[in-house]
Order: structure tokens, then sequence, then C-alpha cells
């Protein structure tokens, strides 16, 4: 059994900017444990070749953010020296509005205030998060099975990606991952009140219906026709379409499915690929019949990210339940710290970092 001072379940971005605050105070007495052999959570980037440069990383997850009311999260990006951009909205938009309507070109609208992205993706964000941390206080591929308290402590049993176990002994566990995939895949004992339960299998996790089509190109060409590389369709299977490309970097469209997560999951990931492309060629011509590379990512289908609750679950963002628990031997033991937890954006990238914000100055307090 290993003793620490603190645990922290889920290396996205809350559960690495936890760690964050806890070095820059001193504290290095703590763990990461994360299910997934890579870092980031639902922020997750793909590039087209292996190896070359991060200014054509491109976001398979949360892609925006709006610094023009998510100072917290923008400061980070200010502090961590990283480089932000407008996302792309000069031109024309294409809408297919009914299932049978040819595609219309029509005004595209500049978003207010801007939406903005990283360069090299929102991984660039977790990257530099983590390579600022202690290397030997981050395990991947370490799954927590099960927590205990006894009112002092929390044990934490977990299990590598070999299957050997391991107990963590702590003051205080960090709950890094969405509060209805904690309920689901973590066993609590004793277990966390009923009304608590409730809250957190009720709470939507974001992305976790959601699935994206990234397709790379050598050239943006649909800038040349005039369009802005956005586009809505009822036709599908893509609902909403956004340039994904990079300043001085690679060039590319993304899309947003709009079939449902339990019909994707009956379709194999190539015929979706094949309709994605013809899709593209309805709306911006020849061209984009070609990608260089393609990808998708079903976030309904990655277990670390969604549950049976969540395939036909909504696709907005929810309201925050409550991040600890007031009564038994839970109380002052566990924290929730995920994006849903946050009171001002629950499940966007700028609510990781508040939820953690707000988890974390509590225990700095406590005398253990």
């Amino acid at each position: 059994m290993r003793k620490l001072r603190i645990a922290i379940v889920g290396g996205g971005l809350a559960g690495l900017y936890a760690a964050h605050l806890l070095e820059q105070q001193g504290i290095h007495d703590y763990v990461i444990l994360e299910a997934r052999s890579v870092w980031g959570g639902r922020i997750a980037s793909t590039s087209s070749i292996s190896g070359i440069s991060p200014l054509d990383r491109f976001d398979l997850g949360p892609t925006w953010f709006w610094p023009a009311y998510q100072r917290q999260l923008d400061d980070l990006i200010d502090r961590l020296g990283l480089e932000r951009f407008e996302q792309h909205e000069d031109g024309d938009m294409v809408v297919e509005r009914t299932p049978n309507a040819a595609p219309m070109r029509a005004r595209g609208y500049a978003s207010a205030p801007p939406s903005m992205r990283l360069v090299g993706g929102m991984g660039a964000l977790t990257d530099a998060l983590r390579l600022g941390l202690t290397p030997a206080n981050l395990m991947s591929s370490h799954r927590v099975l099960h927590m205990r308290s006894d009112g002092l402590h929390v044990e934490l049993d977990a299990e590598d990606a070999q299957g050997r176990a391991i107990t963590y002994r702590v003051q205080h566990a960090l709950l890094a991952v969405p509060p209805r995939l904690a309920v689901a895949l973590i066993g609590f004992t004793p277990v966390l009140p009923e009304a608590v339960m409730r809250a957190w299998q009720g709470t939507a996790t974001w992305m976790a219906p959601h699935a994206k089509y990234v397709a790379l190109y050598d050239t943006p060409f649909w800038r040349e026709y005039g369009l802005s590389g956005e586009a809505h369709s009822a036709r599908g299977p893509l609902g909403e379409i956004h340039d994904a490309s990079m300043p001085g970097g690679g060039s590319a469209l993304f899309g947003f499915f709009g079939v449902p997560a339990r019909v994707r999951c009956g379709v194999s990931e190539e015929v979706l690929r094949t309709h994605c492309r013809a899709q593209f060629v309805r709306l911006f011509g020849e061209r984009a019949a070609a990608p260089q590379a393609d990808f998708i990512k079903d976030w309904a289908a990655d277990p670390w990210t969604a549950t049976s609750a969540d395939q036909d679950g909504p696709a907005h963002h929810g309201s925050a339940p409550a991040a600890s628990v007031a009564e038994g031997l839970w109380m002052g033991r566990i924290t929730g710290i995920a994006s849903e937890w946050s009171p001002q954006f629950p499940g966007y990238v700028a609510g990781a970092i508040e939820a953690a914000a707000l988890g974390v100055p509590p225990l700095l307090e406590q005398q253990l």
C-alpha cells in the first residue's frame, strides 16, 4: 500500500491542472491515476503524419474557447505561453436545409465573441501542463476500481495494464472524471448518499453522445471558392461542419455527426467515412473527395467517456451537481473536479479549469 496526501482520479485537463496547482504550492505528495494509456481525457488530437510539426494537430474532442468571458482559462493559456487564433469564418457557408434539398450558399456570420483555438490543438494545453509535473506522480493505464473511506482516509484500489493490483491510502481524493462515469465504473464503500448518487448519475457527460469526423487536405481549397468551410446539414451524416485548418500548418475540415450514437454503433467506420466524404463533395466540390487522411472519433464508443446512459443522452451542457458529500464518512474526503462540476462552464474546457481551481484550495488548508 502506498501512502500519499492526495489522489487524483483522471488525467484529463481537470486532473492535470489540479496537479499543477498542487505543485505550485510545493505539494508533490500526490498521484494521478489515469485509466487510459494516454493523457488528456476528452482532449484528444490527431495528425496526418507521425512526427510532423505540432502545428498540424487537429482536435477530435473540444476545439474552442472564448477569452472574452473565460478569463481563468485564458490567463492560464497566457502563463503557459501558448498561441491562440480565431476560428476561420471568412466567406459563405453552405446549407442543406432539408434531407432532400440541394446544398445552398448562404451568407456566413462571425461569432461574437469570437471562437478561439490553440495552435497545436487543445492537446497543446494538456501537454504543457503534463510536462511541467513530476513524472513519477503520473500513473497512466491505472484504472481505479474501488474507493473506501473510514472518515479519516480514503483507500483506492487500482489495477494497471498487466492486471496487477495496487492500493493507495490518501487523505483526500479528487475525482477528475465525469460524475456519471465515476459512479458507473468505481465502487464506493460505504455507498455514496442516495441523493449524491442520483445527482451524479443524472449529470450528462459532455462529448459522450458525440462523434467527430476530420478530413485533412493539402490546401484549404474551399477558401478559393469564397467559402468559410462552415456548413449545416439536415441530410448528414454530419450536421455541423467547420474549417479545422491550422495557421501556417495543415488544412482540414471537421464535422459533428448528426446520426444518433445508437445508430452509429451499427455502422462500420469505413461506411461512415464513405458517407462523410460524399457529403463533403456535395458541399465543397470534387476536390473534397480524396483527403490525404481522415479520422473518426466516436466518444459514445469510448468506455472511459461514455456509459449506456449516454447513448441517448442530451447533447447540451447540463448544470453542475454538488461536488462534495455533505454527510457521513465521505464528507471532507472526496471532491469532484471534472468539467461537469463547474458552476459557470459545466462541460466546457474552461469548466475543467474552474472546477479544479475550486476543488484544490480547501485541501491546502487542511491540517494533515
